[in-house]
């Protein structure tokens, strides 16, 4: 699950991004109001975290802004005025929670747990396919009601996938946006191969119909039906 950092201060920004990769969660740290406001706009998350002091637009202003264009993501705003006045205006501007400046990290992280538990549709929390199914909070998987144990990295692959069912995913793709390996000098061919292989084992081993097929020449897709692929 993706989120987004908006904070100038680094100290704050990477301790807040540390905290959450730890707790298995992709995140995107944002340094200014203007950076925040386009990656908001222009990419998918599923909580922003906002602070309220900003340089150039300030976090009120950027939050009005993306509830204008449209953008409801769930929002957490971070400041270090904690007057009754400063929360009644964020939350009047569309904020979903308040945080006040300086915070315990599993404050914020439970108030993240419970956005996504509350502030959307159940079924945005979870990506299904066939009998396959993802929960996105708790980064359970099964199959057919029986738990299928992933690594990290076999998790992100097949978020992935879900997320692009009845596509073709390129290892192009793959390597750009599940290794975050956009340049590199020796190609992640094999590693994705092996990747998708044990996941492959993992997810269609004893099953009637397979979910996960190559594409010859082309990549990879999650789809039901069986053909196209191997």
């Amino acid at each position: 699950m993706r989120i987004l950092i908006v904070e100038d201060e680094p100290t704050v920004a990477e301790a807040i991004s540390s905290g959450l990769k730890a707790e298995g969660f992709d995140t995107v740290v944002a340094a200014s109001g203007e950076e925040g406001f386009f990656q908001a706009s222009t990419e998918s998350f599923e909580i922003i975290v906002l602070d309220l002091m900003l340089p150039g637009r300030d976090g009120l202003e950027i939050l009005n802004a993306l509830r204008g264009r449209g953008v409801h993501t769930p929002v957490i705003v971070l400041t270090a005025r904690d007057g009754v006045d400063d929360r009644v205006r964020g939350l009047d501007q569309g904020a979903d929670d308040y945080l006040a400046k300086p915070f315990a990290f599993p404050e914020l992280l439970a108030r993240i747990r419970a956005l996504l538990r509350r502030g959307r549709p159940e079924d945005v929390l979870k990506l299904r396919v066939a009998d396959l199914e993802m929960d996105l909070v708790s980064r359970a998987v099964s199959r057919g009601g029986r738990e299928i144990a992933l690594t990290a990295k076999e998790y992100d692959l097949l978020e992935y996938l879900m997320r692009h069912a009845g596509q073709i995913v390129t290892r192009a793709m793959l390597s750009t946006d599940v290794w975050k390996a956009s340049r590199r000098a020796t190609p992640l061919d094999n590693v994705i191969d092996v990747h998708i292989t044990r996941l492959r084992k993992k997810v269609d081993h004893g099953r009637g119909k397979r979910l996960i097929h190559t594409v010859r020449g082309l990549g990879f897709v999650l789809r039901e039906e069986a053909g196209g692929g191997s």
